[in-house]
């Protein structure tokens, strides 16, 4: 299943590419999407440094895609990104295209019902690594509160 899922990651980068982004910059924004976010959250859902995430956002605040935004707490440093309505407009765009390939491929199956099969199991995936997601996040609240507790 692994080497399926990196062939799938492979198979999805370079209709995303094609739209103008880079697989990194890709789930940059796709996470923005969720809502915004400061750069050292990014790198944590990345799972990457936070330099590596300044270059990608670096790249993504060029071309307007992404915005900082200041919190008005009176600590200037306090800075989240935001997704631009042309970042949205790109991610749609490197979506469809995406999902295109995905479906071309899955229609290789030769029958209809195992290309739906393919596709609906892709949403299942989805689910499982939204839950993914948030069971680390609690987890990561729970620990936190736990250190904070006297």
């Amino acid at each position: 299943m692994g080497r399926a899922a990196a062939r799938l990651a492979k198979l999805v980068e370079r209709p995303v590419t094609d739209a103008g982004l880079s697989l990194p910059q890709y789930r940059v924004l796709a996470y923005l999407c969720d809502g915004d976010a400061a750069a050292s959250a990014l790198a944590d859902r990345l799972r990457v440094s936070p330099p590596s995430v300044t270059s990608l956002v670096d790249g993504l605040l060029a071309r307007a895609l992404v915005t900082r935004r200041h919190h008005d707490t009176g600590d200037r440093r306090r800075v989240s990104l935001a997704i631009t309505a042309e970042g949205r407009r790109v991610l749609a765009d490197a979506d469809q295209a995406a999902s295109d390939q995905l479906k071309e491929v899955a229609g290789l199956l030769g029958d209809a019902d195992l290309t739906n099969q393919a596709l609906e199991a892709l949403g299942l995936w989805q689910r499982a690594l939204d839950a993914h997601r948030e069971s680390r996040l609690a987890a990561k609240q729970a620990a936190s509160a736990k250190r904070a507790e006297p």
